[in-house]
Order: structure tokens, then sequence, then C-alpha cells
């Protein structure tokens, strides 16, 4: 333990607020102008505690006789001893103290800054866009090629891609001092990509095997996709905040899911995506056998008798109702 020693005020996530250098001990810490360490703190005496060298060569913090003495894990202490780790509380206010000598971890991987960053990410964000919204608009065109409608698709997309990544960078530059827009592009370029060949990958293996839960339940892959785009986003705002940001977006992920299926089974009473898959391919990509035309027609057959016996049930429930309300009508002249 070497001298000076330093005294931390955190704020309640333990991230370092002030620092206070103290070269000689004792020193006295609180509210009041002739302390060595000055507290803004109501909740803290004029005179809170006092910091000296204990019998065993360590730190020692004794209260002076405050209100709320010194909290230390949720008990109240009149004395305790200090180490370079140890937070405690005066008042309302975290406190730690560490020495001169005290060790430090080493430094972080830099991840902030790279070579790769301003209109390297951007250009390859925009062009990923850009071929995105051409594809699909191609995949959707069953009309004669024009191509102003192929530059609409175009500018749209860029548009509402440069409202989403203008909000996170927004967002960069208020908690991470840098815009970072370049990266911001190129992960949704990345993430709207992923999506895309999700989509006809998905497609083409249900049709190929005859797989319909592949495109069924797809959209929760599309959700998790999505919640990956987020994370992303996030950790270029705060890159330490790894595991919270993995958290949330899982999280997100399992939420978003979770009201899909909700509104799945309130709009008609299934949980999948689609009622039948509707894509469709060239037969060559066709693996999976035919089935017969009397497997078709047993289907339909069983088919036919549930619709015939829901309607059943409505004609019988229709009728009762109409019942109830014929003997509930008041007789006539009076």
């Amino acid at each position: 333990m070497k001298a000076p020693f330093f005294v931390e005020v955190l704020h309640r996530n333990n991230e370092v607020r002030h620092r206070h250098r103290v070269d000689t001990l004792p020193a006295r810490l609180g509210r009041g102008y002739d302390n060595d360490v000055i507290l803004d703190d109501p909740h803290s005496s004029a005179h809170h505690a006092v910091l000296d060298q204990g019998a065993d060569g360590g730190l020692l913090l004794q209260d002076l006789g405050s209100r709320y003495g010194i909290t230390h894990q949720g008990r109240r202490l009149s004395e305790m001893s200090l180490d370079g780790s140890t937070i405690f509380r005066l008042g309302h206010t975290n406190l730690r103290i560490r020495f001169a000598d005290f060790p430090v971890a080493a430094e972080m991987t830099d991840s902030m800054y790279c070579r790769w960053e301003g209109w390297q990410p951007a250009a390859a964000g925009i062009s990923l866009i850009i071929c995105l919204a051409v594809v699909g608009t191609w995949e959707g065109d069953a009309e004669k090629f024009e191509l102003m409608r192929y530059l609409i698709a175009v500018v749209a997309t860029l548009g509402l891609g440069m409202v989403w990544c203008g909000g996170w960078s927004f967002a960069n530059r208020l908690f991470g001092g840098n815009t970072r827009l370049g990266r911001h592009l190129f992960i949704l370029g990345c993430g709207l990509a992923a999506m895309e060949l999700w989509s006809i990958a998905c497609a083409a293996f249900a049709y190929a095997l005859s797989f319909e839960m592949a495109t069924r339940y797809g959209d929760h892959v599309q959700i998790a996709i999505l919640a990956t785009m987020v994370f992303y986003h996030l950790l270029q705002i705060n890159p330490s905040r790894t595991r919270l940001f993995a958290t949330a977006s899982i999280a997100m992920s399992v939420l978003c899911s979770g009201l899909l299926l909700i509104s799945n089974y309130n709009s008609d009473g299934r949980l999948a995506d689609e009622l039948f898959m509707h894509e469709r391919f060239p037969p060559a990509l066709r693996l999976s056998a035919d089935k017969p035309v009397s497997a078709f027609l047993s289907n339909a057959a069983s088919l036919k008798a549930r619709v015939d016996e829901k309607r059943t049930k409505l004609e019988n429930s229709d009728k009762v109702n109409g019942e109830d309300r014929e003997e509930g009508d008041p007789q006539p002249g009076k």
C-alpha cells in the first residue's frame, strides 16, 4: 500500500464519477468544508468518517458519530478495514478507496477504432441495400419491365434504411461519442441480406422436400436475425456491454416470437405464419416423391367433413339463439 490515496465517488453502477487525491493520512470525509474530502450529499454528516492506517498496516475507516454510520453490503458499521475493491456508502454516496500501487487490468482491445471506418462500410452497406431492393422488386415483378418502378423501390428502401441507421447513429453519438453511420449501414445491409437469403433458402427447402413447417414458422428466424442486427447496432455504441446487449436482444426475439404466435392464433386459430406454402419453384427442384391423387382426395374428404361439422354447429347455434329471442319477445297486445 503506497501513498497517495484516491477516494473514488461512484455511480450506482459502480462506475467512477469523481476521484479525490489524498497525500497523507489521516484524512477526514464529510460535508463540511474543513474536510480533506468533501461529500456533496445532504445525507452525510459534516464530519462523517476518518480514513487512517490500521494496526495491521492496512486502511481503516472509522465513523465519527454520524447519524447513519458506514454502510457496507446492507450492514451499518462503526469501522471497517478497506482494500482497493471494497465499496461502502456514507449517506447516499457510494465510495471506494485505492492507493497508488493498486494493480489495474491490462488495456482493452480497441474495438471502437479500426481502419474499417467511414465510407468503406457505408459503401458496402448501401450497395447491399440497393441490390436487395432490385432483387426484391424483380422477384415480385409480373409486369413489363419499367425502370421507374425499380428506381422507386431503390429510393424508398434507401430512405427507410437511412432513417433506421440515422437513429442508431444519433444514439451512437449521444452515448458513445461517435456517429459510426458507415458501420450501421453495413449492419443493416448484412441483416437485410441474411433475411432475404433465409427467405429464399427456406422456401426452396420446403418446396423441394415438402417440408412446409419451414415456411410456416420461418418468420421466427427473421425475428432472430432482426434481434441480431439490434445487438450489433448496440455493440457499436458500447462494446463493453456485450452480455447485457445479448440478453436484451434474446429477450426481444423471444417476446416478438411469442406475440407473433398469439397474433396468428387469434387471427385464424393456428400458430403457423401461413395456412399453406405459397412459394413455387421449377419442378426440377422437387426431391420428394409426388403424392398420389388418392391421397389428395382423402385429405379433401377429411377437410370437407371437418368443415361440414363446423357449419352444422354454427347452424344449430343460430337456431338456438333464434328460439331464445322468440321466447323473449313480448306477446302482441300487451
